[in-house]
Order: C-alpha cells, then structure tokens, then sequence
C-alpha cells in the first residue's frame, strides 16, 4: 500500500514475506498466489508491498537468469503486488528446525555477504516499479558479537567500501538508488543506535543507512525519540522500518507470567531478553536461559525479542511494546517531514507461537490494517492510485 505524507513524501507499506518457507523461485511464485495476494484481497485494496525475503539460491538465479526476473516480476503485477525493500538479512535457511545463531551467517566479514547483498539490489533494481526509482535492502550489523576480531572489522569495511562502489554503479547503470540498512539486533555486533553511530558512522548515507527494528529496540530498552534523534545528528538515515512488537512481561518473576514465557520458549528462533537494573541493560541470549535463572527477576520488565502480531495481545499476564512502535513511527513520519519511506511490518513467528493460526493472510492483513491505520492517523493519506 502506498500513502502520502502531508509533504508529499510516498510512504510505501508491505509485509515481509519471512514469515512463509520458500527456497526456490517456484516456492517464492507459490506463496505469492498462496498468501500475498489474499492478503491484497482481504485488505480490499487493489495494490499490497511485500518485502521480498529472497534466499540465496533465489537470488543466485534471479541474477543470472533475466526470463526468471521477468517471470517473477509478472507474477507480483498480474497479482496487484509490488516489492520496493528486500529483506536480505537471513542468507538461506530460515525455516529449518533450528535456526537461532545461524541466521547471522555469513558475516559481513565473509566474501558471500557482499555477493548476496549485490546480488539483491541487483534484483531489486529491476522489481521495482516504474514509477518508483529506489528501493532498499535490509542486512545484518555486521554480525554475532562473538567471535569479532579486529580483523573481522577491518574485512567487513572493506566489504562496505566495495558495497558503496557497487551501489552506485548500479545506480549509474539502471538509474535506480538502491540504499542497504543495516538492522541492529541485541546480541550483535551493532547491538543499539548509540553502536550503530560508533561502528557504522561516516558511511555515505546515499548509499547505506539503518533498518530500524521497533522489536529490536524496545528489547534494547531504548527510548524512541533519543534514538531517532541520535542517528538524525550522526546523519545516518532511516532507510527502513520494521514494524514490529516485542513481548514483554511487566513482573517476570509471576508464575502466570513465567508459564506464558515458557510457551514462547522455542526452539526455531532467537529469542533474545532483556532486562534493567539500576539504569543498566542485562541481557541473555535466549529466553530459555532466562528462564533458567541467567537473568534477574525481581527487578524491571523483562523484554523478548519475539516478534509479536501487531493487532493484537499475547498471553495474559505478558503484553506488546505496541507502545513503543507507535511512538517510533510518530518519531518517522508525524512530523511535518517523513523521515522514512519504507514501512515493512515483520511478524516471522507465527508458525512458532503456542496457538498458530488456521488464517495466516486474516492475520496478516489485520497487521497491516493496524499499521495503516497508524499512519492515516499521523495525517498520511492512502494512495488509491
């Protein structure tokens, strides 16, 4: 969906399509018919974004193969889609048994990283529509805090060097800007916008900027508007939302809370947890081990990355950081210019909550009914057009 801003900025909305398994072109084609498309319908709209999750044998052969990237473009028009961001952050594999540390492989310290991300604003460039002239690719911070050596920093500047030439020589060649975010996540090597300011500062933002995560960094405890203000100063643009809740448990230490932790606790994804004390962030790695007593319960919230629907609450006595993401859109765009044009609402989890849904796209699309409705309310207007 696409909207105005009242300074006539167009602010495209979409879902990441993360949340369906497809590794090959045919799964990808599939799960357009299967799921975006009647997301498109029950939204009663006649054009629906989606943020492409593209894994790399995808993107190999979109690459190499210009009649697959035409087939793939008609399905997303004949199916009144269209795809301006790709979330380029899992590199393959997403929806095995078990993914948790894998999906920061490979790093930006690993050639393969480059190649991918290339590969995918190559791809991008000729999905977008006509009348849209960039678009962008959401990546990991770098990587998995351990193990990063010195040597791994200085291979992955490099490897931003060659990805700020290799973007804009596509720029030069198809006429079309493609900008990479950079999400940071807890647990990496860009953990918050204060590291992301440190690590990734004095790259040329017309070409590399951040992917701001609302999950990731209300799990961080980082307060929106000293977040946005922080990276407007350093001059590193928002390329890219992720609208997303994490969950939060108010009294961790609760029997009623602690049993409804214990039923997010999969084993598929990350599930990284938060807590404060004293003013100072504690963290583990995985809500199990919180669970296990790795982190204190008797002092503030707990907060966990887990992707929670947008519309709706967890299991009581646990809540959304809801909250939290309006206030990060109203930080974007309820001012009198847009600070950001890309909007991707990235709930991957619903295959792993307790009770998975029978409607995915019903799901789906009351997400993206509650962030449209979000958006009408900061004074944007929906783009019938």
């Amino acid at each position: 969906m696409r909207f105005l801003h009242p300074d006539g900025t167009t602010v495209h909305l979409g879902y990441c399509s993360n949340v369906h398994q497809a590794e090959d072109l045919q799964g990808v084609i599939a799960q357009l018919a299967a799921y975006a498309e009647p997301v498109r319908e029950r939204l009663g709209t006649d054009r629906l974004g989606i943020g492409l999750w593209l894994a790399h044998p995808v993107v190999t052969e979109l690459a190499d193969d210009e009649g697959a990237l035409t087939r793939l473009k008609a399905e997303l028009r004949v199916r009144g889609l269209e795809t301006v961001t790709l979330n380029a952050f899992p590199y393959a594999g997403f929806h095995r048994e078990v993914v948790k540390k894998d999906v920061y492989e490979p790093d930006w310290a690993d050639e393969a990283r480059l190649k991918y991300t290339l590969d995918c604003a190559r791809v991008l460039a000729a999905l977008l529509p006509d009348d849209v002239d960039h678009g962008s690719v959401s990546t990991l911070p770098l990587a998995w805090r351990t193990p990063w050596t010195p040597a791994c920093a200085e291979e992955a500047r490099h490897a931003l060097e060659r990805l700020t030439t290799g973007l804009a020589a596509l720029e030069a060649w198809t006429g079309r800007r493609i900008r990479v975010g950079f999400e940071p996540e807890p647990g990496c090597v860009v953990e918050t916008t204060t590291q992301a300011v440190r690590e990734l500062g004095g790259l040329d933002p017309d070409r590399l900027g951040i992917c701001l995560d609302a999950c990731h960094l209300a799990v961080q405890f980082e307060q929106p508007g000293e977040a946005l203000r922080r990276l407007a100063e350093a001059g590193m643009p928002v390329v890219k939302l992720q609208a997303s809740c994490a969950v939060e448990a108010a009294n961790p230490a609760d029997p009623a809370a602690r049993a409804a932790l214990h039923r997010l606790a999969e084993p598929r994804f990350l599930h990284q947890t938060r807590t404060t004390s004293d003013g100072d962030v504690l963290g583990v790695d995985d809500l199990p081990d919180a669970l296990d007593g790795e982190l204190p319960a008797d002092g503030g919230p707990w907060r966990v990355h887990f992707h929670a629907p947008l519309h709706t609450e967890p299991e009581p006595p646990l809540r959304t950081t809801a909250g939290q993401l309006d206030q990060v859109l109203a930080g974007l765009l309820g001012g009198a210019a847009a600070h950001c044009d890309h909007i991707e609402v990235e709930t991957y989890t619903w295959s792993v909550l307790p009770e998975p849904p029978t409607d995915l796209p019903g799901g789906i699309a009351a997400e993206l009914a509650w962030a449209r409705d979000r958006l009408t309310g900061l004074g944007l207007k929906e783009d019938p057009s």
